[in-house]
């Protein structure tokens, strides 16, 4: 078998045990590690058409994987206004008069990253953003995802007068009049105006996706756990695949929504392992709640405006009921849980499934914002994966509880990373972009330091539950192949196992973790395939 890929002069880093290996080179063959030894041995084995690189004591490490990341979403949400760096709503309202400036007449404003703390004391409502978007139709999303300001022009051009019946915990939100105020919460609330919208074509899509992609194959990603199937995404998954263009190998787990029927669960059963050389689609994705931050997450206790008391479905029972199915069928899901109690409900949910007998199926929870200490143990009790995005912790609260997050729950100690991994729980890392920045040296930095990614020399929020520099690294690795059934051929520098490898300029479990996100990323190898390569390497 003709070796593809050998890698010499290279310190190989094992995320087990966060030593070096004894071995300095590898090679690869038909997108796997084919050998491992010293330099002369595995040189040896490259002939003419092998591409070897001398890596002159750089650092390999299995390819880090985003556990939760939304690469269509992600690449069509960005492309807007970055309103990320607004701190407070003077600066909301300048950046959005600099860009209403360069609009052409008639022409949508899209915004996206709005910290909801940017509002301070005032109601979050489009009111607050007058007259500085007057006659514009503006959409701007919220970093959480979940929620967006729509202006008066946007509510009239999409008919939406007044609030609305939903299927799911979504919400036009009105005045006392009955007005809508501009605030819409959850995806069906959103589309409402969304579809007003001029869409993006297939090409633009295409473009923005596997630009997007590159960008994360070049942060280090050679994997990512796609928590969206939605519209064309898997076509255009497909085609940047057909086309040799996946830069990042995909594991996609298409929604199933509340009010999803028989057939609807019939097809997401049939769509299982269906995919490409590079993805596949595997698992379904749920939601039990909302987000802490717009008041829809499912807690057992209110937040300080009464809100965050009711589960994303309607009858959670009948989520109970869909679990159970999706488990019969062995198909893994990952449920979106940010609230104790939406996390209970999920935990109770899978426990019940699991005394049907059929086990070998693993379950995951997404998010984990607050968890109560009852709740912890049963995670590992149950085989469920903790699936956590420690740089919402870093970026969307703040140490001293002033955040909006922290003032609608109080000092409740979250995003329990330290305390889920004590626990016994398999603890996978991801960023949730666009919620968060992709990179995975700034998401593993964040689990270390809990510190804000803009300012570092700011204070931690829970230090407590800070993760080691091996644990980071394990669950962008180790762990990330064990929640998708690959710890047996991906995770480790291996003979047998994928080729997928990420490549440093010094050892990420020494250089500290606040300067973790500016190490150098030289070399990311996917399937045995370069697919970023630093200039002079």
């Amino acid at each position: 078998m003709r070796t593809r890929l050998v890698l010499l002069s290279a310190r190989l880093l094992d995320p087990v045990t966060g030593e070096f290996l004894p071995e300095t080179a590898l090679a690869v063959s038909a997108g796997r590690i084919s050998a491992l030894g010293a330099d002369r041995p595995i040189r040896a084995l490259a002939d003419s058409s092998t591409t070897v690189i001398d890596l002159k004591g750089a650092v390999v490490t299995p390819g880090l994987v985003d556990g939760h990341v939304h690469p269509v979403s992600g690449a069509e949400l960005t492309q807007g206004l970055d309103l990320s760096g607004c701190a407070d709503l003077h600066a909301v309202r300048e950046t959005l008069a600099r860009a209403v400036r360069t609009l052409v007449p008639g022409a949508w404003l899209h915004g996206w990253g709005l910290d909801p703390n940017a509002f301070g004391d005032r109601p979050v409502e489009a009111a607050a953003l007058a007259p500085v978007l007057d006659g514009v139709p503006a959409l701007l999303q919220f970093f959480d995802a979940h929620s967006m300001l729509a202006s008066p022009r946007a509510l009239e051009l999409a008919g939406v007068d007044g609030p609305r019946t939903f299927t799911q915990a979504a919400e036009v939100v009105c005045d006392d009049a009955g007005r809508p105020t501009g605030l819409l919460l959850e995806d069906a609330a959103c589309e409402l105006v969304e579809r007003a919208a001029p869409q993006p074509t297939h090409t633009e899509r295409r473009d923005r996706l596997a630009a997007a992609l590159r960008g994360m194959a070049a942060a280090g990603l050679t994997g990512g756990h796609a928590m969206d199937a939605n519209g064309d995404s898997l076509a255009l998954y497909a085609e940047l695949d057909a086309a040799g263009e996946l830069p990042v190998r995909l594991r996609v787990a298409p929604w199933c929504q509340p009010g999803a029927d028989a057939d609807t669960l019939r097809a997401l059963i049939e769509q299982q392992g269906s995919g490409g050389t590079l993805w596949r689609t595997e698992g379904v994705k749920l939601f039990m709640d909302g987000t802490i931050d717009n008041g829809t997450a499912w807690l057992e206790h209110p937040d300080c405006h009464g809100e965050s008391t009711h589960a994303f479905w309607p009858d959670p029972e009948a989520y109970t009921h869909i679990i159970g199915e999706l488990h019969r069928a062995q198909v893994p899901t990952a449920t979106h849980a940010i609230g104790d109690a939406a996390v209970r409900h999920v935990l109770d949910t899978v426990e019940k499934a699991l005394a049907t007998g059929d086990g070998g199926v693993r379950h995951r929870v997404e998010h984990i914002e607050t968890v109560p200490d009852d709740t912890l143990r049963r995670f590992a009790e149950l085989g469920v994966v903790a699936s956590m995005q420690p740089t919402h912790c870093c970026d969307f609260t703040r140490a001293d509880h002033s955040d909006n997050w922290s003032r609608r729950i109080g000092e409740e100690r979250a995003w329990r990373c330290r305390d889920l991994w004590d626990s016994g729980a398999t603890v996978v890392l991801g960023s949730d972009w666009p919620i968060a920045p992709y990179p995975p040296l700034a998401v593993m930095a964040g689990a270390r330091h809990r510190r804000p990614s803009r300012d570092v020399t700011q204070p931690p929020h829970g230090p407590e539950q800070a993760l080691t520099p091996l644990e980071a690294l394990q669950g962008m690795t180790v762990n990330s192949a064990y929640a998708a059934g690959e710890e047996r051929h991906a995770g480790l520098l291996a003979v047998g196992h994928r080729a997928d490898l990420t490549v440093f300029a010094d050892n990420p479990l020494t250089t500290p973790s606040t300067d973790l996100p500016q190490l150098p990323v030289l070399l990311t190898v996917l399937d045995g395939r370069p697919t970023h390569r630093a200039a002079g390497l």
